[in-house]
């Protein structure tokens, strides 16, 4: 296929279209597919869910890979529960039947839109757990040598948000399937605050699908979970990550806002470095919800979230990044790092 528009296959709802498409239900058809664009020295962009995007208003100039492989398998290996799952398969329905089975390790992230295959590249996280702690296993496809390599977790060099897949070897795969490794009858992570609140008044311990119930009406609060009709999802998730800073800076940052009554939010990171909230980082530089630029917006109900209010641009969506972090550096010394992939820039 050709110029098809890639604007609408993103939970963003901006962005132009790409020169070639093709959607990729196999292996087979993604090792075609990249010979294909090889021979004609095309680069290459591969689609999921379409959630943690940006596309630039001129699109794509090369093929973009939609994976749709579907299939999920579980079996049980030394004492853990495993899922291997196919790269196109919708992540939240994964967690669902994870839940089901009354299997542990993934219930706080509920409700976190998009494909299995780009939970790795980010090393997903939410509500104090990350997928980093239950991968076991990535294959893919390496684009240079067209032949497919297994990577186990440790390999995948995950971090905070990143893996080996967002940096030294951006670009250079395209994962086709993922296998997590969870805890039958465990129990359930309940670390994050909004979490603790939620389960304060109980005796006994929460089921996981009673806190995956609770992540998903929490997301639904912060216009963080996909809704028809609710012009505040129409966004690329939290479009900050959370800084890391060593104890004087959170300390100066501390002083700065103590006349005002405030107390920054902090987490320990190890090392005596805590991660600071971004959100309130953009909240306390001015920058509050629901501020507009012409059809962009940051969301009414979470500051992290830049959102399309219908027929924003790429441009619009650049535009409010900037000031935001221009923002937030004046008022902090922080450079807020974005979150989102960037695509056609």
């Amino acid at each position: 296929m050709q110029n098809v528009s890639l604007g609408p296959l993103t939970t963003l709802g901006v962005g132009g279209p790409s020169r070639w498409f093709a959607e990729i239900h196999t292996e087979d058809d993604l090792r075609m597919a990249v010979e294909w664009a090889g021979e004609r020295d095309l680069p290459l962009f591969t689609l999921g869910g379409g959630s943690n995007l940006v596309i630039s208003d001129a699109g794509w100039p090369g093929l973009t890979l939609r994976i749709l492989l579907q299939g999920i398998d579980r079996r049980s290996d030394n004492g853990r529960e495993l899922f291997e799952a196919a790269a196109g398969e919708d992540w939240d329905q994964l967690v669902a039947r994870t839940v089901e089975a009354n299997c542990a390790g993934m219930e706080c992230l509920s409700g976190i839109p998009g494909s299995v295959g780009g939970t790795p590249v980010q090393n997903v996280g939410a509500y104090g757990q990350d997928v980093s702690e239950t991968i076991t296993n990535v294959r893919a496809l390496e684009l240079s040598t067209g032949k497919f390599q297994e990577f186990t977790g440790p390999e995948c060099g995950f971090t905070y948000r990143t893996s080996r897949f967002n940096t030294v070897d951006r670009g250079k795969f395209v994962i086709t399937r993922v296998t997590y490794g969870l805890t039958q009858n465990g129990r359930p992570r309940i670390e994050y605050a909004d979490l603790k609140k939620q389960f304060a008044s109980r005796d006994s311990t929460p089921s996981l699908q009673e806190v995956r119930d609770a992540v998903r009406a929490i997301r639904h609060t912060k216009a963080m979970l996909i809704v028809d009709g609710d012009e505040d999802c129409h966004s690329a998730g939290s479009f900050f990550k959370n800084p890391v800073v060593d104890i004087a800076t959170y300390e100066r940052i501390a002083e700065r806002v103590v006349t005002k009554g405030l107390t920054p939010p902090s987490y320990p990171a190890g090392d005596g470095r805590v991660k600071m909230a971004a959100a309130w980082l953009v909240e306390q530089s001015g920058m509050h919800k629901g501020f507009a630029m012409g059809h962009v917006a940051i969301s009414r109900r979470h500051a992290l979230a830049v959102v399309n209010r219908g027929g924003a641009t790429a441009t619009e969506v650049i535009a409010l990044k900037d000031r935001i972090q221009q923002q937030v550096r004046d008022s902090f010394g922080i450079e807020l790092q974005t979150e989102p992939v960037f695509v056609g820039f």
